[in-house]
């Protein structure tokens, strides 16, 4: 009887033994993955602490309407919406993110691309390089630096009805 009982007793154990190993390598991905985030978190809330200018993005859905201008020349015309962001430390273009900088992210013109961004509502307007890519809202067509906002008087509402003009 008790060699019986060993054939059951020894693969349960054997399982057990396993699932236990298994719940174990889980959690300790799971408490890196926590840590990482944390930690991450942290940085974040460091660097949202030591500046003092605003950090935020406000959502807004418009449709991003792009249309040739001049056939001869490569100069594009965009309306749409823009917001301003401050928070980042590299752009996706290998640069450190600087919020004076007047820089915007696009999605798909190449990095060192001069854009015009007029405000339609204030007629201001601004020179930008892009640097990044973004904006990652649906109907967004810009992301400029917290400096570029200031100076299309954006920072208040957080985005903005804008123009885009390719000068260079």
């Amino acid at each position: 009887m008790a060699v019986r009982a060993g054939k059951f007793v020894r693969p349960l154990a054997v399982t057990l033994g396993a699932a236990l190993l298994a719940a174990c390598a889980q959690s300790s991905v799971v408490t890196q993955k926590s840590e990482l985030r944390a930690s991450r978190q942290a940085s974040l809330d460091q660097d949202r602490t030591t500046s003092s200018m605003m950090k935020r993005r406000v959502a807004a859905v418009r449709k991003h309407t792009a249309s040739r201008r001049d056939a001869g020349r490569v100069k594009t015309a965009s309306h749409g919406i823009a917001s301003f962001y401050t928070e980042g430390t590299k752009t996706a273009s290998g640069e450190k993110f600087n919020t004076l900088e007047m820089t915007a992210a696009h999605p798909t013109l190449p990095f060192g691309t001069k854009l015009r961004v007029t405000n339609l509502a204030s007629g201001r307007s601004v020179m930008v390089r892009v640097n990044d890519r973004g904006p990652y809202v649906q109907g967004r067509i810009v992301d400029v630096s917290y400096s570029a906002a200031d100076a299309l008087g954006m920072v208040g509402k957080g985005v903005a009805k804008v123009k885009l003009d390719v000068v260079q």
